[in-house]
Formats: structure tokens, C-alpha cells, sequence
């Protein structure tokens, strides 16, 4: 038997990596798709064969990552409960991708991931892999009770690999678990499963990696210009860049001013809510300032259509529903409503605050001369029209109080008096 096995040479998929090689008897060929993690993958590929794998693949997916999958997600607009940028939840249906690509190429029987069976991600790989391989089998280590009879605890993880010989450097006791990609990282569990916990307080400021705190970023605002073609951002600060240069940018950019830093409670799609501490700080950027090209260039009735789909949108990639026809089919809507975004937004940044500092558009539907207090040189709007235009849409809220103003009356003539009460 073949496998492939999603591996990040943690403690965690190097106990799974030489569980399953065991277990099923199998030739294992790692996988770890480079989306980001910088020097997390440093010695990764030695480490693999070295546990126990016959091939490692360390494939850098950032670019394919950035233009495939994070802007396409930004120009819909999404964030998850009004908060996450689900930066983990949209790497999940790229690394399943590849992985399932491997899998095909090596004609392995199955892939295997080290995702927990009470979190999201388990879904994300295995809806991703249904919809890509149907024929394809998955194993998941975390959802078979030997398996977790077997290891318990950290502790019983770290005493296997001593045991059997494995490399790996963890200790007994984690106090959060993180996940880094070019969008984010994410921190949670340990201390964090604790949602009274002050995760921005001074004294935890070594957990961040990406931006400095607020109140450590610089004293003076920094201002910030991106251009937008077709919903996409093509430059920042006036340099051309692709999507994956754009990220970097404004990584470094947004992480300096302490900006992209969330705390929430969420829901899971598996039915349990969980708490999350997030940096997202060029995706945070790129979010506002894409808002702001939409307000100046996007027909109302179109926003607000796109609008109302962004939680429906947002949910699909939490859950996992990259490739599933209904996020296709959206997708084409919310390109569609994105062909005249384009223009050039400027923001300020400041102590984790993005603040709109300007926007134009050689295609804006904002016209001051319309818009104006001052008389309407190109007469365009009549402000008497608006008395019927109010007139009519007052109508039904008239008949309605007029009725309900009868129906009281009706019913406190039905009812009886004290005196007859009595």
C-alpha cells in the first residue's frame, strides 16, 4: 500500500507518519506544501526520510496560493462571523489539492492528514479530496480509536518517538498550538481555550510573530497606496507587483503599524465553538482598502446583492466547500460584479488602526456635481421629483397605520367595560 501523508515535522504528523508506515504496512511519501511558513521548513525534507518516508515532496505553492485562492476570496469580500479572514480555512483546499495530485502522479492507494476529529480542518481536506478524487481513500489517524488509545497525551507522543528513534524536538507542555501561512497565523488551544484570557497583553506579546502590539507601533502614521484593476490589487506604494508580492508587502507593512490582530469566539462546522487569536496583517489591508474602491466604483443594487452573499460565501470556505458547484457559481457572480474595481486607494496607518486617507476611479460612479449641495450645473437630479418619489414609498406604511389604527379601535370597543364586569 501507498500513501501519501500531509506532513510539517511536528511532533504530531511525525508520531502519524510512522504510526500509519506501521500500522498499515505501507510505503509512505511525505508531503508538505511551502504556503508561507518561512523557516518552519527549514531541514523538513531529510527529517521525512529520516522518519520514515520513501520520497518527500516540499512543494512552494505561495504564488498559486495568493493568485488562486486568497484573491479570489477578496474580491468576494469574506470574513467569516464579521472577524476572520479565514486564513487557515483557505489553505486547507490548496494543500489537499497538490496532495491529491501527488497521490495521482505516485498511483498511491490513500492519503493521509493530521487533522483532530473535532476541529474543521479534517473536513476541509476530505471534502476537497471528494470533490477532486471521489475514488481516492482517506485516512485519518485522530478518528481511529487505537489510534487515540495509543496516545492520549503529548507525553505518550514524545515517549514513542524516543522509542522508535524519530526526530523531533517538543516538550510535554505546549501552552498554544499555531498555524502561519502568507495570509496568517493562528494561535489556539492551551492557555487560549481559556476565552477570559487577555491574549494582547504586554506580557504575551512574544506569542506574535507577524505585528508589533499597538501600543509599541511607530508614533507616526504611515500612508499607503494600492491599485485595483478588476477588483485585484496590481501595486502598492505605485510599484507593479504580483499577488504573492502584493501579500509580502503589505505583511511587512501592516505587521509594522500593529494592525490584522483578532480575538473571537467562533463556531465550528462541527458543532462546538472555539476560541482563536489571529494575525492577518496584509490581508486586513487589502480587505479595507478593496471595500473602499468597491464604495466608488460598484453599482448599489450589485453591492448589495454581492453583500448579503459574503456570510454565505464566508461559510462555504470555513466549512470547505472550495470546489463545491455552489462556491463555483458565486464565484462567477462576484467576479462579475468586480469589472469596473479599479482605481487606486490610499489608507493610513496607525497604533493597529487602517483609516481611509483617499480613493479615485478613472471609472467612479460618484459624481460631485451630483452629489452637491451647491446647484446642479448638469441638472441631472430634480429635487422635486423627490416628493412623489416619497410620496409612493410612504404609501403602504400609511394604509398599514391606518389599518392598525382601526383594528385598535375595533377591539377596545369589544371590550367590556368595568362597570359590566362588575
Amino acid at each position: 500500500m501507498k500513501i501519501v501523508v500531509a506532513y510539517s515535522g511536528g511532533l504530531d504528523t511525525s508520531v502519524i507518519l510512522n504510526w500509519i508506515k506501521e500500522t498499515y504496512s505501507a510505503e509512505i511519501i511525505a508531503f508538505c506544501a511551502d504556503i508561507g511558513q518561512e523557516e518552519e521548513l527549514k531541514g523538513l525534507k531529510p527529517k521525512a526520510l529520516r522518519t520514515g518516508a520513501s520520497k518527500c515532496f516540499v512543494d512552494d505553492l505561495q504564488e498559486e496560493f495568493a493568485r488562486d485562492f486568497i484573491f479570489p476570496m477578496m474580491r468576494a469580500g469574506s470574513l467569516y462571523e464579521g472577524e476572520y479572514f479565514l486564513g487557515t480555512s483557505i489553505a486547507r483546499p490548496l494543500i489537499a489539492k497538490r496532495m491529491v495530485d501527488i497521490a495521482l502522479a505516485e498511483k498511491a492507494d490513500a492519503i493521509a492528514h493530521g487533522a483532530t476529529g473535532k476541529g474543521n480542518d479534517q473536513v476541509r481536506f476530505e471534502l476537497a479530496a471528494a470533490a477532486l478524487a471521489p475514488d481516492l481513500q482517506v485516512i485519518a489517524p485522530w478518528r481511529e480509536e487505537r489510534f487515540r488509545n495509543e496516545f492520549p497525551g503529548r507525553a505518550e507522543m514524545i515517549e514513542y518517538c524516543r522509542r522508535h528513534k524519530v526526530d523531533v524536538e517538543a516538550s510535554a507542555k505546549k501552552p498554544y498550538s499555531m498555524d502561519r501561512n502568507l495570509l496568517h497565523i493562528s494561535y489556539e488551544s492551551g492557555i487560549l481555550e481559556d476565552p477570559w484570557f487577555d491574549a494582547f497583553a504586554p506580557a504575551n506579546k512574544g506569542m506574535f510573530k507577524l505585528s508589533a502590539s499597538p501600543e509599541d507601533a511607530p508614533d507616526k502614521a504611515e500612508i499607503v497606496t494600492l491599485d485595483f484593476v478588476q477588483g485585484d490589487c496590481v501595486a502598492v506604494n505605485g510599484k507593479r507587483l504580483d499577488p504573492l508580492g502584493v501579500m509580502r508587502v503589505l505583511n511587512k507593512l501592516g505587521g509594522r503599524h500593529g494592525v490584522g490582530r483578532v480575538d473571537m469566539v467562533e463556531n465550528r462546522f462541527v458543532g462546538m465553538k472555539s476560541r482563536g487569536v489571529y494575525e492577518t496583517p496584509g490581508g486586513s489591508i487589502l480587505h479595507f482598502a478593496h471595500r473602499q474602491m468597491e464604495s466608488l466604483t460598484m453599482d448599489r443594487e450589485v453591492m448589495h446583492l454581492r453583500d448579503g452573499l459574503i456570510p454565505k460565501y464566508s461559510t462555504l470556505v470555513y466549512n470547505g466547500f472550495w470546489f463545491a458547484p455552489e462556491r463555483l457559481a458565486l464565484q462567477a457572480l462576484v467576479d462579475e460584479s468586480q469589472k469596473n474595481v479599479t482605481g487606486t486607494v490610499r489608507v493610513r496607518l496607525y497604533k493597529g488602526n487602517i483609516l481611509a486617507a483617499g480613493r479615485k476611479s478613472p471609472v467612479s460612479l460618484y459624481r460631485p456635481e451630483i452629489a452637491t449641495m451647491e446647484a446642479d450645473p448638469t441638472q441631472a437630479y430634480n429635487q422635486g421629483d423627490a416628493t412623489g418619489f416619497i410620496r409612493l414609498n410612504a404609501l403602504r406604511l400609511k394604509v398599514a397605520a391606518k389599518v392598525a389604527a382601526g383594528a385598535k379601535k375595533t377591539t377596545s370597543k369589544k371590550a367590556p367595560s368595568a362597570k359590566k364586569q362588575k
